[in-house]
C-alpha cells in the first residue's frame, strides 16, 4: 500500500495528489462555516448590540466573497505542493514560462477576491451609517448626510478598485508600479491645475457637507435669490427660487458669500412705521400706543414693542416692531399681519388721528420679513 501511494505520476506521488484532493474536498464542506464563524467575528468589530438586521445584511454581503476567498486560498495553498510536471514547462511567449503564467493569475485572482471583499465591508459601513442617521429622529439633515455616505462609499469603492489594478499590475505583471504612480502623480497635477475651479467647488462641497451650513430642503438666502436648496452636488446646489425657477450655485458661491438660512431662523419679525399728523396731541398718542400694544398681547407673538420713536416739523413716528412664531403657516402669518394693520387702523378712527399724509384716510406702511 505504501508502495502504492509513493508511486509517481506526472511527477507526484499518489498520496500528494490525495492529500491535495482530501484537502479541496474538506474545502468544499466547511467553507461555508469557516467564513459565518469569521463573518461573526468581523461582524463584532463593526456592529452595536441590539441590531440584529444589520448582522443579517452584513451576512448577505460578507459571506460569499469571504468563502470565495477563503476556498481560493486553500486550494493555491494545497497546490503549491505539488510540482509542476514536465510536459508543462514551456514557454508561451519569449521567456514567460506557464508555470509563471499560472502563479501570475493565482495572483490576481487573489487580490481581485480580497479586494471584492473590501468592497462589501465599506458598503456595509455605508449601511450602518445611513440606518444611524436615520434612527437620529431628525429628518432634517437625513438627505444630506446619506448623500455624503454615498458619496464616500463610492469613493471609497473606486479607491480600492484603483488599489487592486496596482497590486494586480505589481503581483501579475511584475509592473515596477513606482514609475507607473510617478507618471500618474504628474498628470494629476496636470489635471489639478486645468480644473482649478472645479475642485474648489470640489473642497467646498466637503465644507457644506460637513460644517452643514443648510441642509436639503432648506430656505435660503444667497446671491439675491431666495429658494428652497433641492439638491447639493459635488459641484453645485440646486436652488428652486420662490420664482418657480431652478438655479444652480457653485459651491464655492454658497461658502464664500453671506449666505442667510431662513429655516433656521428662531422667529418672524414685522415692522410697522406710522407717520402721525402733527395735530395729535400727546394724551391721544399715548392712548394709540397703549391700545397697540394691548392688541399685540398674542399667543402667537412672542414679543413686542410700541413707542413713539421720533417727532418733526411734518410727523410723529410711532414705531410698532414685533415678533411672531415659526410654528406658523406662510399663509397664517400674512393673515396675522393683515388682522393687525386693520385692528391698527380701528384704533387710529376710534382715537380720532390721522395720519400725517392723510387728508380723511387713513395709510399705514409695514415692513417686515414673510419669507418661508
Amino acid at each position: 500500500m505504501e508502495d502504492f501511494l509513493q508511486k509517481q505520476v506526472f511527477s507526484n506521488s499518489i498520496q500528494a495528489y490525495l492529500e491535495v484532493f482530501i484537502t479541496v474536498l474538506v474545502a468544499l464542506i466547511v467553507k461555508r462555516f469557516i467564513s459565518k464563524y469569521l463573518a461573526g467575528l468581523l461582524y463584532r468589530l463593526f456592529s452595536r448590540a441590539g441590531k440584529s438586521f444589520h448582522k443579517q445584511s452584513f451576512l448577505q454581503l460578507i459571506i460569499a466573497p469571504l468563502e470565495n476567498f477563503l476556498f481560493l486560498f486553500i486550494i493555491v495553498f494545497a497546490f503549491d505542493k505539488l510540482t509542476l510536471p514536465n510536459f508543462l514547462r514551456f514557454n508561451i511567449f519569449r521567456t514567460v514560462d506557464f508555470k509563471t503564467l499560472l502563479e501570475s493569475v493565482v495572483d490576481g485572482a487573489m487580490i481581485i477576491t480580497f479586494i471584492r471583499l473590501c468592497i462589501r465591508l465599506v458598503k456595509f459601513i455605508a449601511v450602518i451609517l445611513q440606518d444611524r442617521n436615520e434612527s437620529d429622529g431628525n429628518p432634517h439633515n437625513d438627505a444630506s448626510t446619506n448623500q455624503l455616505v454615498i458619496f464616500f462609499q463610492d469613493f471609497f469603492k473606486v479607491f480600492l478598485i484603483i488599489i487592486g489594478g496596482l497590486l494586480v499590475l505589481h503581483f501579475s505583471f511584475h509592473y515596477a508600479i513606482s514609475n507607473f504612480l510617478t507618471g500618474i502623480s504628474l498628470v494629476v497635477a496636470a489635471v489639478a491645475l486645468a480644473t482649478k475651479e472645479s475642485l474648489e467647488n470640489l473642497i467646498a462641497s466637503f465644507i457644506i457637507f460637513f460644517d452643514k451650513p443648510f441642509s436639503t430642503g432648506d430656505t435660503v438666502k444667497v446671491q439675491g435669490f431666495n429658494g428652497v436648496v433641492e439638491k447639493i452636488g459635488l459641484r453645485s446646489t440646486r436652488i428652486r427660487t420662490d420664482h418657480k425657477t431652478y438655479i444652480t450655485v457653485p459651491n464655492k458661491q454658497m461658502v464664500d458669500t453671506i449666505l442667510d438660512n431662513v429655516t433656521l431662523r428662531t422667529q418672524r419679525r414685522v415692522d410697522i412705521s406710522l407717520e402721525i399728523g402733527l395735530s395729535a396731541k400727546p394724551a391721544q398718542l399715548k392712548a394709540v400706543t397703549a391700545a397697540i400694544a394691548e392688541l399685540l398681547q398674542n399667543d402667537v407673538i412672542e414679543s413686542s414693542t410700541v413707542y413713539v420713536s421720533d417727532t418733526g416739523k411734518n410727523a410723529h413716528i410711532v414705531t410698532v416692531l414685533y415678533f411672531t412664531t415659526v410654528t406658523q403657516t406662510l399663509a397664517e402669518f400674512y393673515t396675522l399681519r393683515q388682522n393687525i394693520a386693520l385692528d391698527i387702523i380701528d384704533i387710529l378712527t376710534e382715537n380720532n388721528v390721522e395720519l400725517a399724509a392723510a387728508n380723511t384716510d387713513v395709510v399705514v406702511t409695514q415692513k417686515g420679513t414673510a419669507t418661508k
